[in-house]
């Protein structure tokens, strides 16, 4: 192999796991979310021509309506502020 392995989910240093985490507990405080509802993030691959490499999206289910939230990081790149920013933007349709 030319490349070591690194394992995303080992615990020397913020995992994507625990990233996925703390971006759920903001999405539920952002949003006041009750307990039923559904948080899930993923990190996908950006193929849209000038967008990095990988993107973060959000999906909120809650009584039969789904909200998406896409930004344009690394999971392990997203901060608070990113996630409240994206919503705004959602919110406004933007």
């Amino acid at each position: 192999m030319s490349e070591a392995f690194v394992n995303p989910l080992a615990r020397n240093g913020p995992s994507v796991v625990s990233s996925a985490r703390s971006i759920k507990l903001w999405a539920r405080k952002l949003l006041s979310l009750p307990d039923e509802a559904v948080v899930s993030v993923s990190e996908l691959a950006c193929h849209v021509p000038g967008c990095p490499p990988k993107e973060t999206v959000m999906l909120v289910m809650q009584g039969g309506r789904t909200m998406q939230v896409s930004i344009h990081k690394a999971m392990r790149e997203v901060r608070l502020q990113d996630l409240a920013a994206a919503l705004v933007s959602d919110w406004e349709g933007g």
